[in-house]
């Protein structure tokens, strides 16, 4: 509502990243991500949730797990008049159908949320979970070209980039004048043994993680248990964990010599020192960062045009 979100930014209570711009591969994650960090809501003030855009296929089921999880007490259903994809979210609707990982009234509830826990949430005594209460605001928006997919996969990704872009304006020096380039900013020095390191999207052999890492994207986490290392790293998770992220950053840099990751972040030093967990996803650092670089004589780093397009 205040505009785009890069213009406003602002420090989380609560943040896990989840690392892919879409949930699809990996629901039950993004159901236990959802669970995290909606238990932290002390219900103090209202909270408005901005559910995601695929409300098709197991995209909607989903949306029925989240409704009969969170129990909200009104949805805002906004639809289109020529599409009759989407029923209407009413109670009787929600209580009778199976979502993705949960059942309906007319199925088994024992069905479990596969690596969640349905019952560590906490339910009033004696609320049936699986019948939400809620009021149902319908609106019929006639908004020209309204929800044309093409164009909205365009703007978000160009949203995505100004994002990252916005996050990393925190980088540069509050004074008007030039932008410095990321080969002119001092990284922070991060020994290998002090985090844990995890690709969350995909599988990398512990070969190949540092190529990976290196000028990549990454959320600074906090894991719960102290990070334990007999050798001098790197420290390699074997499974992806949920837990809080305190910001992000670019790991400019690794030596592999010294055995040091060198991180740009504007996060403040007081919570760089809760980080012990770097977690990368697919959300890449915008090409203009790197093709944009200014002051650089000869092949920009990391840059190439020698590639071949079949792979």
């Amino acid at each position: 509502l205040p505009g785009p979100p890069f213009t406003h930014q602002q420090t989380p209570r609560k943040m896990v990243y989840y690392g892919q711009t879409s949930c699809e591969q990996d629901t039950e994650r993004y159901l236990d991500v959802v669970k995290y960090v909606f238990s932290c809501y002390k219900k103090e003030v209202p909270l408005v949730i901005n559910t995601m855009g695929w409300v098709k296929g197991d995209g909607l089921l989903l949306l029925i797990d989240l409704i009969r999880l969170l129990s909200p007490s009104h949805i805002v259903q906004m639809d289109m008049c020529d599409w009759e994809a989407m029923p209407p979210l009413t109670p009787e609707h929600v209580h009778l159908s199976a979502g993705l990982h949960t059942k309906g009234k007319q199925q088994s509830k024992c069905k479990q949320l596969g690596l969640g826990d349905m019952e560590s949430w906490k339910y009033p005594e004696g609320e049936d979970m699986s019948a939400p209460e809620h009021k149902l605001l319908y609106v019929n928006p006639e908004f020209p070209r309204a929800g044309i997919a093409g164009e909205v996969r365009v703007h978000s990704g160009i949203l995505h980039d100004m994002s990252i872009l916005g996050y990393m304006g925190h980088l540069q020096s509050p004074d008007i004048g030039a932008v410095l380039p990321l080969h002119c900013l001092v990284p922070y020095q991060v020994p290998f043994n002090a985090v844990a390191l995890r690709v969350i999207h995909t599988d990398v052999a512990p070969s190949n993680i540092m190529y990976a890492v290196n000028a990549s994207w990454v959320g600074l986490c906090c894991l719960p248990e102290e990070v334990r290392c007999q050798t001098d790293g790197p420290v390699l998770l074997t499974q992806t964990p949920v837990c809080d992220c305190l910001g992000f950053g670019i790991v400019r840099g690794v030596d592999m010599e010294k055995k040091l990751y060198h991180i740009l972040t504007p996060v403040p030093p007081e919570n760089l020192r809760l980080v012990n967990c770097l977690l990368l996803g697919n959300i890449t650092i915008p090409n203009c960062v790197l093709v944009g670089q200014q002051g650089i004589e000869g092949e920009i780093p990391y840059v190439t045009s020698d590639y071949n397009y079949s792979i």
